[in-house]
């Protein structure tokens, strides 16, 4: 498999991306191209050890700011390193995009450049941590207004990656709504309902934002402003958790003491809540396989994704999504 890595995206430069880049060529041994201005990144693939390992520089002058609007980095920027990376996976030279830069714009890209599923709203997932293991949230931001179609939708795309993805055979699916009751929240959420219960899917009914984290589902469906809300909320309420134990270890001998005898267990916690070992969030609903890193994104968290992008390549996801919406055209109503 080969991934197009934009290289120029994301807000700590050229660098972390590439020694991501390499990192993954070197624990992986997956094929990276880096997309950006050449000079740049031959400079930093030689910084970074890349020599020798399968990595390759395809050339890209124009670069799309985090700040820009998608329809004008469209419209103005036809050689920016994010559409020459699609461009890339259009023309069968890569299987796969990552990109830690502007969001929006790499939505609109990969709509533009690869096309969506005939009918279908794409929307970003991903995985977060449970007591139970893992559960997927979609969509955590790409869709802010979402009619109740869409999100019967998401929840087949969900049920199909965690099925793919982590092993489940039948997926359970729940709406994220203000309380248990199909008749709790507003109209959307109802209608969605309504829907989600007579599809084939396994859907168990609401749930409540605290039941995300207890893993009561695999799956949980919500539109992208709400989605996205709860996605940085639990980022932040994990780096502030951190935070705090890190500040009471600190407050006294006893409690140093302490830390030391639990040090390893407090290691695989912080394993566990940091977001850089997920990597990054699919694009579901493209035709292709895109994956949407923070724009803080460590090395760390380039690799991942980039071992992410290379799995869901490997396991033809973007077909099984497009099957597994075709046979279900006539309940969805989509012609």
């Amino acid at each position: 498999m080969t991934i197009a890595l934009d290289a120029m995206g994301g807000d700590h430069g050229a660098a972390i991306l590439v020694e991501g880049a390499v990192a993954a060529a070197r624990d992986l041994g997956t094929e990276i191209i880096l997309v950006g201005r050449s000079g740049l990144l031959n400079s930093e693939l030689k910084n970074a050890g890349g020599d020798g390992l399968p990595i390759t520089i395809k050339d890209a002058s124009q670069v799309v700011s985090m700040e820009e609007a998608p329809s004008d980095s469209l419209r103005k920027k036809k050689d920016s390193s994010v559409r020459v990376a699609f461009d890339l996976v259009k023309k069968g030279l890569a299987h796969a995009v990552v990109s830690a830069g502007n969001s929006g714009a790499t939505l609109a890209t990969a709509m533009f450049i690869l096309g969506r599923i005939k009918g279908v709203r794409p929307a970003i997932a991903t995985l977060v941590p449970t007591l139970k293991g893992q559960s997927l949230i979609i969509d955590v931001g790409a869709n802010v207004d979402c009619k109740p179609h869409h999100l019967l939708q998401f929840g087949i795309m969900g049920s199909l990656f965690v099925r793919e993805v982590n092993r489940k055979h039948v997926p359970s699916v729940g709406l994220l709504s203000i309380g248990e009751e199909g008749s709790k929240g507003n109209q959307q959420v109802k209608k969605a309902f309504d829907l989600l219960a007579s599809s084939d899917l396994n859907f168990v009914g609401n749930v409540e934002g605290r039941d995300i984290f207890r893993g009561e589902v695999d799956v949980v469906v919500c539109d992208g402003f709400v989605g996205n809300i709860c996605l940085k909320l639990s980022e932040g309420l994990a780096e502030a958790i951190l935070t705090m134990l890190k500040t009471e270890l600190e407050g006294s001998i006893l409690a140093s003491m302490g830390y030391g005898l639990a040090r390893k267990a407090f290691r695989r916690f912080r394993k566990r809540v940091d977001y850089s070992e997920i990597g990054g969030a699919p694009l579901l609903g493209i035709k292709g396989i895109a994956i949407i890193c923070h724009g803080s994104s460590s090395p760390k968290a380039v690799r991942n994704a980039i071992a992410v992008a290379h799995n869901l390549a490997a396991l033809d996801l973007a077909g099984k999504l497009e099957a597994s919406i075709n046979s279900r055209r006539d309940f969805l109503r989509i012609v």
